[in-house]
């Protein structure tokens, strides 16, 4: 029977660690690469049981595919501080790895909690996350910004939810965005890919109609339309940010 490591990365997330841990307690190993907190995280980490090692933060992707390289099992379920595993997606994880696993990989739905609620629609769900991965066949594709598992071969895909919880209200909200948009930004100038003027106009408003009316962001009341406002908000940051003259320095993906 396949063994897994829960793997997390994390920076000044003693409000958020604890849950974390508790949620993956059944995992045969807890490993969490810290990149250097300042507050009580490293603490709770090594409380909890986990397996704890603090290096400089090198970016998402190499810090993400550190863990996978020191930890002591193959199967990897990488997670962030915000997520939690819930009891039904750690009994349908623990079912698969009873036997050897058909697929070298693993997406699961991600379902954000925002403004009060579970945002089901807009683009936030079911936000499909290859998470579960035999660390032999995958590796986090090095992007500065939305990284993601690069497999060799088609994943499965697991029913059960992954709960996270993503911002504590608006101004974090807008504060995530205004920093995960420069890293894309720079992503897109560094391929060449610097967007027309017609589609920063463009752009921005097809994003909010596809979260709000074809994913169903209507359904979920105001926070829907907030996400789907801020989604739109998203596009256009990063396409205004792609065309911004001068260098831009993003410090491969600081946190």
């Amino acid at each position: 029977m396949p063994k897994v490591t829960a793997a997390l990365i994390t920076l000044n997330e003693a409000a958020n660690v604890a849950a974390a841990l508790a949620s993956v307690a059944w995992a045969d190993e807890i490993l969490v690469i810290d990149s250097g907190s300042v507050d009580d995280t490293v603490s709770i980490a090594r409380g909890a049981g986990a397996r704890v090692e603090v290096r400089p933060w090198p970016g998402y992707s190499a810090q993400k595919n550190y863990a996978a390289s020191i930890a002591s099992h193959d199967w990897i379920l990488s997670l962030d501080a915000d997520e939690r595993v819930t009891p039904s997606l750690a009994a349908e994880i623990r079912s698969l790895l009873a036997s050897e696993p058909a697929r070298r990989g693993y997406r699961i739905p991600r379902l954000s909690h925002y403004l009060g609620r579970w945002i089901r629609g807009t683009d936030w769900y079911p936000d499909y996350q290859l998470r579960l991965y035999d660390r032999r066949a995958g590796r986090w594709n090095g992007r500065l910004v939305h990284e993601s598992v690069a497999l060799d071969g088609e994943p499965g895909v697991l029913r059960s939810d992954l709960q996270h919880f993503p911002y504590r209200d608006i101004s974090h909200h807008l504060a995530t965005i205004d920093r995960y948009t420069t890293l894309a930004a720079d992503e897109m100038r560094a391929r060449g890919n610097v967007p027309s003027l017609a589609g920063v106009a463009l752009h921005p408003p097809f994003a909010f109609l596809r979260n709000y009316i074809l994913r169903r962001g209507f359904l979920n009341g105001s926070a829907g339309f907030t996400v789907s406002a801020l989604n739109s908000y998203y596009v256009f940051l990063k396409l205004a940010k792609a065309r911004e003259p001068g260098p831009r320095t993003s410090d491969f993906g600081s946190r």
